[in-house]
């Protein structure tokens, strides 16, 4: 039995970051019931690639949920979706401000529940109404101004990151409001934005802004606040070297045998970031001599964190992604697994694999409402 189990989740929303949310829910053992318009969910037509009639993205934040369709602009449907929204614990949506209030749909109908809303910019504030897509977000918060190389044109992270981060958060929430009602019996609404997650995203970056009144700039893969902690090229490949504390740096300089870089003004992290070119020049010249397998032999075994730079293929089937479980066999297809790791009991654990376009409506509305069909 889940850790959720018995809790009914309404999700009426689409793309990735709602989508997102549900599914870890789904994975702790709610019953998650998607509400997709007649034509489905846009992502079920963003391939190839296609698993069966579902494009891979839809698959990958629609397992273990069930689908109805409604018309949402028919007066039976807005009333179908009522019924649902009262024998709800928690609803997400990401609809556009204001969409569901236009349909009907008010804050007596969440008295007790749990309603998590998710858009681009939040439910207040000048930008409110304007729609939010994940690059657009990655544009307006800062990380593509620091993404990328020095000089070079402004990069967005390979994922939709932002709509992932907010999916976690949208979780956290979540799980948080489903406590404090277990204690108080009241719900609340969260009012959740890619705006506001992105922000708060920016971490390092945003403090060190705030510290120093500087905008940090686009640095490659090399890291604002220590060195040397970035890719390096070997002999035959790339590889990142994560130099982290003084003492690493002093067994860099023995692995290396780097002996121009073992000054007293180089011992401590600030010394080593106003002679950053400087010790990166060394370190690069020197790395160039050996292939990659070999310098990360070395810096493993004096306890120095390094890593080769891997394909996605790579990274799934490595030794520790297999003895970690990183893929869950669901149905008669894989699917990335839930990260959660809960060593006892209430494991997260696959269910199904993503529904049929509207494949539950009659039995999800029979056993949710008593509507025979």
């Amino acid at each position: 039995m889940g850790a959720l189990s018995g809790i009914r989740v309404l999700d009426l929303s689409r793309i990735l970051a709602g989508p997102w949310a549900t599914q870890l829910l789904a994975d702790l053992g709610a019953d998650v019931v998607k509400v997709e318009a007649p034509w489905g969910d846009d992502t079920r037509d963003w391939g190839p690639p296609f698993i069966g009639d579902s494009a891979a993205y839809f698959h990958a934040c629609n397992r273990g949920k069930r689908s109805i369709t409604l018309d949402l602009k028919s007066e039976s449907g807005r009333n179908i979706l009522y019924q649902l929204i009262s024998h709800a614990d928690v609803i997400v949506e990401n609809f556009k401000v204001g969409t569901l209030e236009k349909m009907g749909v008010n804050e007596k109908m969440f008295n007790g529940k749990i309603f998590c809303r998710i858009t681009g910019y939040g439910q207040t504030g000048p930008r409110a109404s304007e729609s939010g897509y994940d690059i657009a977000l990655q544009a307006m918060t800062g990380i593509m101004s620091v993404t990328g190389d020095p000089g070079g044109e402004p990069a967005k992270v390979g994922v939709a990151w932002i709509d992932v981060l907010t999916g976690m958060m949208a979780g956290n929430g979540i799980l948080a409001a489903l406590f404090h009602r277990e204690r108080t019996g009241q719900g609340q609404t969260i009012d959740l934005s890619l705006y506001d997650v992105a922000l708060m995203a920016m971490v390092n970056q945003a403090q060190n802004w705030i510290a120093s009144g500087d905008n940090p700039n686009r640095m490659g893969h090399a890291h604002p606040n220590i060195v040397p902690y970035q890719a390096f090229l070997a002999s035959d490949d790339w590889f990142i070297l994560a130099c982290g504390n003084d003492r690493q740096f002093s067994e860099v300089c023995k692995v290396t045998k780097a002996t121009d870089l073992q000054r007293q003004e180089y011992s401590n992290n600030q010394g080593r970031l106003e002679a950053r070119d400087e010790i990166i020049d060394v370190l690069s010249n020197i790395f160039l001599e050996e292939p990659v397998a070999h310098w990360i032999a070395e810096f493993n075994r004096h306890g120095v964190p390094c890593a080769p730079i891997q394909t996605v293929s790579e990274a799934f089937t490595d030794a520790q992604a297999q003895a970690r479980g990183a893929l869950w066999d669901v149905d008669d297809q894989q699917s990335v697994a839930n990260a959660l790791r809960f060593m006892s009991a209430t494991p997260a654990q696959p269910t199904v694999s993503p529904p049929k376009l509207g494949e539950h409506t009659d039995e999800v509305l029979t056993e949710w409402l008593g509507v025979e069909q």
